[in-house]
Formats: C-alpha cells, sequence, structure tokens
C-alpha cells in the first residue's frame, strides 16, 4: 500500500515515492532498507520517461549527476560508519528551511552551482535513507510540469542504479532486498497508472505547490521516523 500511494505521488508531482515508502519497509524489515526501494526507485521513472523522455532538462541532469556522484560516496560512508539517524534529522530540518524559504520568493535560483549542489545533497540522502527527491525537486519546481516529472525520472534512475551499485560494493545489499523490491514493483505499476488524472490536473498551475507540500510532508516524515524509533 505505501509503494502504491507513493507511486501515485511521484506519477504526478515528479517525486515522492521514498518519502512514503522508505519509513513504513524501515520500520517492516531494516534489513532490506535501503536496497529494496532503490529497486523501485530505478524502475518507476522507466514509465515517465516513456511517456515524457523528449522533455528531460539534458544540461541541468549533468549538473545534477555530477553533484550525485560524490554525494552518493559520503551516503554509503554513513551507510558503514555514521549514524543515519542523525543524518535523518539533519536533512528534515534543512528541507523544512528550504521549504520555508522558497515559499516566500518566486523560485530557487537554478544554474549548475544550485542543481550540483541538489544533486550531491539527493546522492547523500538517497543512498542514505532511500529519500533522495526532495533538493532535486525544489531547485525544479517552477518548471513545467512534464519537464520536472522528466528530469528527476532520468536522475532518479541513474541514482537509484549507482545507489544500487554502491550498496553492493560496500556489502549492504542483500538477495532479500532486491527479491522484495522485484516484489513490490507490482504495486508501483498500479499506482502509476492511476496517478494519470493527477498529473493533469496538477499542470494546470498547481505543480510549485504540491512540490513544496511533498518535500514538506518528506521532511516531516524523516524527523518523525527517527524520533520515534
Amino acid at each position: 500500500m505505501a509503494v502504491f500511494l507513493g507511486a501515485v505521488v511521484q506519477g504526478s508531482v515528479g517525486f515522492g515515492l521514498g518519502l512514503i515508502a522508505a519509513p513504513v519497509l524501515t520500520l517492516l524489515d531494516p534489513g532490506i532498507m535501503p536496497g529494496a526501494i532503490q529497486v523501485v526507485n530505478m524502475t518507476l521513472p522507466l514509465f515517465t520517461l516513456a511517456a515524457e523522455w523528449r522533455r528531460v532538462d539534458w544540461r541541468g541532469l549533468g549538473f545534477a549527476v555530477l553533484g550525485r556522484l560524490p554525494g552518493s560516496a559520503v551516503g554509503a560512508v554513513i551507510v558503514v560508519y555514521l549514524s543515519v539517524q542523525t543524518l535523518s534529522v539533519f536533512v528534515g530540518v534543512m528541507v523544512l528551511a528550504a521549504v520555508g524559504l522558497t515559499a516566500r520568493a518566486l523560485s530557487v535560483p537554478r544554474n549548475g552551482a544550485t542543481v550540483t549542489a541538489a544533486g550531491f545533497v539527493s546522492g547523500v540522502t538517497g543512498t542514505a535513507t532511500g529519500i533522495g527527491g526532495p533538493p532535486i525537486a525544489l531547485v525544479y519546481q517552477t518548471a513545467k510540469g512534464p519537464q520536472i516529472r522528466a528530469t528527476l525520472a532520468m536522475f532518479f534512475f541513474l541514482s537509484a542504479a549507482q545507489s544500487l551499485g554502491i550498496l553492493a560494493l560496500v556489502d549492504h545489499l542483500p538477495g532479500r532486498a532486491l527479491t522484495t523490491g522485484a516484489v513490490l514493483v507490482v504495486p508501483m505499476v498500479i499506482g502509476f497508472l492511476v496517478s494519470g488524472p493527477l498529473r493533469r490536473h496538477l499542470d494546470q498551475g498547481k505543480l510549485r505547490v504540491a512540490i513544496l507540500a511533498v518535500a514538506s510532508v518528506s521532511a516531516t516524515v524523516l524527523i518523525a521516523q527517527t524520533l520515534l524509533t
């Protein structure tokens, strides 16, 4: 159910699967995380790209991936040696602060520096916690709906593949995580199909508000999950 709902949100807004599904999977079986959610994170973007791949911002994507590479390495170190709980609280607070600031302004400047920085933060949080969408989404919040979804989809596909590779290298990708992720592809596909009508609704000038709302929920979930576990 969590993966289904997350796929509905991400299929509509461009991100959100991790923020809904990752906390639930972590509470049910920490041993399969973050590998299981990364399997789903790598599969869902393919459906978005099948419909909207022509709208990818390739220049911005290049900067985001450039930042994502070192960010993923830092995230892997955190998984192995440091406290993911501490990181989750920090990331949650920073995302809420970013939402508060951007809600008062017209937009976050979208340039090479900001997209690279967002890619780095996304790499750290995505690899360590399975939730890497908010930093990139906040930078792209004023773009048109198809461009946001297509660019984020390509970024998430590459990011999830990279994270799975790094988790395997540091021996934090058990076979059970891959099997669970494969099973969860089924509710993910159903959720994406349900998201179609919402995409058309949000594309009528309401996507920025939805992105800020989903990012806020993401941060709150991260903080609450950490404090309650």
